[in-house]
């Protein structure tokens, strides 16, 4: 769980000082979100590293189409911020190293079952309460709720989903990046933030999930089982 927090403490660090620089010094700022990638793998199983590196991937080329180009979402500089691909390797890292705190079947239990109840209480207040109205994010969050009770790593998906929550508040609040009132397109209405876009991030993770493995067998020398990263992964 140290991980996880120093991950925490790093994003937020790098989120508030993004807000103070220009397009050439975010370049540095993506460097150093690297460094800082390379460094947490450092101490993870092969497999973790490998699911990590597969969301950078997936995620990046799903920051392309929903920013740049659909505009679901933009940047503080209208650019994608070259931090933003690594950032996305430490947010599943984080997710992970929370999840994997519950180690035993009631703790998981509980984790998940905390993730449900916010995930679906904010995206029912997204349709209700909240001043702007949010239709995309309660449509994410009903989708949340399936992966976490139905889906191959429920734990993971919870501690990702606690991780997301806190960094979509908190990017939008220091206006690093905002929401589009409708989704370009489709006149579905979303809060700045969604509050169902943790579901986004589950896709990469089960992506990471199916894929890490097979890219990892792909660079492996020899022909060694595979390590777990815990659990049901």
């Amino acid at each position: 769980m140290t991980r996880g927090f120093a991950i925490l403490a790093f994003l937020a660090v790098l989120l508030a000082v993004d807000t103070q620089v220009d397009v050439w010094q975010q370049l540095v700022l993506g460097v150093v979100t690297w460094v800082a990638l390379w460094l947490a793998c450092r101490g993870v199983p092969p497999l973790l590293r490998a699911q990590a590196l597969v969301v950078v991937l997936v995620a990046t080329c799903a920051e392309v189409v929903g920013s740049i180009v659909w505009g679901v979402y933009t940047y503080r500089l209208e650019n994608l911020p070259s931090f933003v691909p690594p950032a996305h390797g430490l947010v599943y890292l984080a997710g992970v190293a929370f999840a994997s705190r519950a180690r035993d079947p009631g703790t998981q239990t509980l984790l998940v079952r905390a993730a449900l109840v916010l995930a679906v209480g904010w995206g029912v207040a997204g349709v209700t309460v909240l001043p702007r109205s949010d239709v995309a994010g309660a449509l994410g969050a009903g989708l949340l709720a399936v992966y976490l009770v139905r889906g191959r790593a429920p734990a993971v998906y919870a501690g990702v989903f606690l991780v997301v929550a806190w960094l979509e508040l908190y990017g939008t609040a220091l206006g690093t990046w905002e929401w589009a009132p409708v989704i370009p397109g489709t006149g579905i209405t979303q809060g700045n933030p969604p509050s169902g876009v943790a579901a986004g991030y589950v896709w990469f993770d089960i992506v990471a999930l199916a894929l890490g493995a097979r890219l990892l067998a792909a660079w492996a020398e020899r022909g060694r089982p595979l390590p777990g990263v815990f659990g049901r992964d």
